[in-house]
């Protein structure tokens, strides 16, 4: 059986081939860095959604938040709940498909809207409850790229509430909050994330690091199957 990478590769050679040499080129330009061999796909495919360089730094990762992921996506089913519909809209359906994976996001639904106007709270706070309701936060994989408030209101859910996701992708980009936010994700200790420093981040990475992830994955099954 072949260990290549087929169902989360581009679907034409001429596409396979642009991307690997765009990862040639971001290995060769961003020489020594600090992450271990795992961590470092999922930053180059940051790097590669952006051409911005300044992702090999300011990448955090829990220690344990690349094989939590790769497990999460093996066990298959596994859901991924965005902050935002553009997180959803971006994941490669076929690639989740293989691992028996959807994508869920409740920021416009009309009872999310609703509950945020009337406890004058943001609809990505009110999101994060209903996903937490809904019992979709547990085992799940959380994609957090446009609202620092979802990724405060989840730190807190998991503190008090006793929630437990997977792996948390935690990357709002922004102004306000947004690099605190990401702060406190990285002081929670029992849940595994990744997260961006800084005001920096957006759908677009959190979309590049679970592509990242789900390649990962791929290539585990199918050293286990060979």
């Amino acid at each position: 059986m072949s260990t290549v990478n087929t169902v989360t590769e581009q679907l034409t050679r001429a596409g396979q081939a642009i991307e690997h040499d765009s990862f040639a080129i971001i290995d060769a330009e961003a020489g020594a860095h600090r992450y271990t061999p795992e961590q470092w796909p999922i930053v180059r495919r940051m790097i590669h959604a952006n051409a911005d360089f300044e992702f090999n730094g300011l990448t955090d990762f829990h220690p344990d938040a690349v094989e939590a992921g790769v497990a999460a996506m093996l066990r298959g089913g596994t859901p991924v709940v965005a902050d935002v519909e553009m997180i959803c809209s971006g994941l490669s359906r076929p690639r989740l498909a293989h691992f028996g994976m959807a994508t869920h996001q409740f920021i416009s639904d009309a009872d999310v809207i609703a509950q945020a106007r009337a406890e004058d709270t943001t609809r990505a706070v009110q999101a994060m409850r209903k996903a937490h309701r809904l019992g979709r936060l547990d085992g799940a994989i959380v994609g957090i790229g446009n609202a620092p408030t979802a990724l405060i209101e989840l730190v807190r859910l998991i503190r008090t509430e006793g929630v437990r996701p997977a792996l948390v992708v935690g990357m709002p980009v922004g102004f306000v909050s947004a690099a605190e936010s990401k702060d406190l994700m990285a002081e929670v200790g029992d849940v595994p994330w990744i997260v961006i420093r800084g005001r920096k981040g957006g759908s677009t990475l959190v979309v590049a690091a679970v592509h990242a992830l789900l390649s990962l994955a791929e290539a585990r099954q199918k050293a286990s199957a060979a």
